[in-house]
């Protein structure tokens, strides 16, 4: 493979690696909050924002965490006939699976890119209560789900280079 693919696969894997461990950290975010909405509802006057903010936590830690659920390998699958193929057919069979994982990613993207769009010009609200700007948190989708685009084309370079007999990294 060529060295600008083997540097686009460390990097992408470096970056999705790093954010992933900062999206599993969000998990503690959210227990807070949700510990936070508990607390003040049983003893005190419930706070309104707590249930959406722990909505836009978690679709942080989930968009976040994809990238690198991607890059470990941990994402699901049917094991029942992929788990005995030898590594070279599993390449392959990755291979075919990637090009329609990419093409879901670009669409999820490109609507992503569209949504954030519309929530920048017209400055888009939740509608509950509380309110808030929808901006950041569809900034932070769209980021997440072209971090996962990026992370699957690193792994389809992967799995070419598996099948052709070669060391990646």
């Amino acid at each position: 493979m060529p060295d600008f693919v083997k540097a686009y696969v460390r990097f992408v894997d470096s970056i999705s690696f790093y954010i992933g461990i900062f999206a599993m950290y969000l998990v503690f975010a959210m227990i807070g909050i949700l510990f936070y909405m508990t607390f003040m509802k049983v003893f005190f006057l419930p706070a309104n924002w707590t249930v959406e903010m722990a909505q836009f936590v978690m679709v942080a830690y989930y968009l976040l965490g994809g990238a690198y659920t991607l890059r470990e390998n941990e994402h699901v699958r049917m094991d029942l006939i992929y788990g005995g193929m030898p590594v070279r057919r599993k390449a392959q069979t990755d291979l075919i699976t990637s090009v329609a994982l990419i093409f879901f990613l670009v669409m999820l993207l490109i609507g992503g890119i569209a949504s954030t769009w519309y929530a920048f010009k017209y400055g888009e609200r939740s509608f509950s209560a509380w309110r808030p700007y929808m901006l950041p948190v569809k900034m932070v989708m769209t980021f997440g789900i072209f971090l996962t685009l990026l992370q699957a084309v690193a792994i389809f370079f992967k799995d070419l280079a598996t099948v052709r007999g070669e060391k990646l990294s």
